[in-house]
């Protein structure tokens, strides 16, 4: 099984610690000079730079006036930016690290009428507007879940070319044989594509059921795919922590 895994410490990546997120203040993101439109917009917390490229290519962003469109074009200081009709702009930057519970949807709303993560915190809707929470968790999946409205942030994190790693603590129905153990680590055949886990190792309290796997892939339910892969039909999942962020002293909920 290795060496017990302690995952409050973010893995190192070919011998380097992993990199600790700066905490940005206006004065960092209100623009003094030229920066990109998506760039902007993600500034604003109105989406991450790659949903924003989107926005801009749907013909939903004005910019002094006038419909832009184009993707790369740069906002000066005194530019007005509207999305939808509704003047943007860099202002404070909010962080909520959630430990999320189950049965809750990680989204901004649902038409069902079911619990989402937002509903959890009771913030009014003015102190909602522009937040959205990073890196989706499933609907019974538990564990860390950042909500922000740094479109930056949220960008860096969740872009495939940063390898961000996450670590999930997995609880099975049966116990794991030591060849799944190998076979996450060389790579499962999903239906889209090979999937690998970084590291696997045992989680306290160990029993044979339980491990936690690092993988730094951001498809959907990767980990409880996996597993599904090899004939585990009941598993529980929690994500114990993403990059540089952890759940140490966060309760549940």
């Amino acid at each position: 099984m290795g060496k017990e895994m302690k995952p409050k410490k973010p893995f190192r990546r070919n011998g380097k610690p992993a990199p600790q997120t700066k905490a940005k203040t206006i004065s960092d993101v209100r623009p003094s000079e030229e920066v990109r439109l998506n760039r902007y917009l993600a500034q604003a917390g109105v989406a991450s730079r790659r949903a924003a490229d989107d926005i801009i290519l749907d013909g939903r962003v004005w910019v002094n006036g006038a419909v832009v469109d184009a993707l790369g074009t740069r906002i000066k200081p005194n530019d007005q930016v509207f999305v939808d009709g509704k003047l943007v702009s860099p202002g404070r930057l909010d962080y909520i690290l959630l430990n999320k519970p189950g049965d809750t949807i990680t989204t901004v709303s649902d038409e069902r009428g079911r619990k989402t993560v937002l509903d959890l915190l009771e913030l009014s809707e003015e102190e909602r507007a522009g937040l959205y929470p990073v890196g989706r968790l499933d609907r019974h999946t538990q564990g860390l879940l950042l909500i922000t409205n740094d479109g930056d942030l949220a960008h860096h994190l969740m872009h495939p070319k940063y390898g961000v790693t996450k670590v999930y603590r997995v609880v099975t129905d049966k116990v794991i044989p030591d060849e799944h153990l190998s076979l996450l680590l060389s790579g499962i055949t999903l239906d889209d594509g090979i999937a690998r886990a970084d590291k696997v190792a045992a989680a306290e309290p160990y029993d044979g059921t339980s491990i936690a796997v690092s993988i730094h892939e951001g498809r959907n339910h990767i980990v409880r795919r996996m597993f599904a892969a090899l004939g585990y039909e009941d598993i529980k999942l929690e994500r114990v922590s993403y990059g540089p962020l952890n759940l140490k002293g966060v309760r549940r909920g």
